[in-house]
């Protein structure tokens, strides 16, 4: 697991009320975790696969 500092952590604002994630970016890579179960670890993206995914979720594409 990459290790991504605490305070570069905040709520998606994609977010709802009952599906909560958080993101992190950092040059080259954007990290996703379920707020409520943050010890699972995260997902990591490359920062263009993560540009691309919020297009598309902009675009109603997904």
């Amino acid at each position: 697991m990459h290790s991504i500092p605490n305070n570069l952590w905040h709520v998606s604002t994609y977010s709802t009320s009952n599906n909560c994630v958080e993101v992190a970016s950092q040059p080259e890579i954007s990290a996703v975790r379920d707020t409520k179960n943050r010890e699972h670890g995260n997902l990591l993206f490359s920062s263009r696969e993560w540009r691309a995914f919020v297009e598309a979720v902009r675009n109603e594409e997904v």
